[in-house]
């Protein structure tokens, strides 16, 4: 990531960043906040894995220019360096659940991302 853009200091940061990011159109934020071989769910069933699917996959997201708004972040539930986060999407759109994990320089980036659950 580059040394301007913040970085999630705390597995919970990732839920805000996003909402961020993806308002800004900013798709190369959007994958900074994953590990390269991370796998993302989406909305048809399929899942695409790595940082070219994943960009890709936000290319396409963001060309349609959603608006995204924070939701109600859960604490996120840690064992060790993995920390399982969620967030409740806002008007009962339903929920998140993914995983991430500390780098070694102490900011998380996600693995696991299944962006809404129900």
């Amino acid at each position: 990531m580059s040394g301007s853009r913040d970085v999630a200091r705390e597995p919970e940061d990732l839920s805000c960043l996003f909402v961020e990011r993806a308002n800004a159109g900013d798709v190369a934020g959007l994958v900074a906040l994953y590990e390269p071989d991370a796998v993302l769910a989406t909305p048809d069933g399929g899942e695409v894995r790595g940082e070219a699917e994943i960009h890709r996959f936000y290319s396409d997201l963001v060309a349609s220019a959603p608006r995204f708004a924070a939701g109600a972040q859960h604490p996120a539930l840690r064992l060790g360096e993995l920390a399982l986060t969620a967030t409740r999407l806002p008007g009962g759109a339903g929920a998140t659940a993914e995983v991430a994990r500390r780098q070694p320089d102490g900011t998380w980036r996600w693995v696991l991302d299944r962006p809404n659950v129900t």
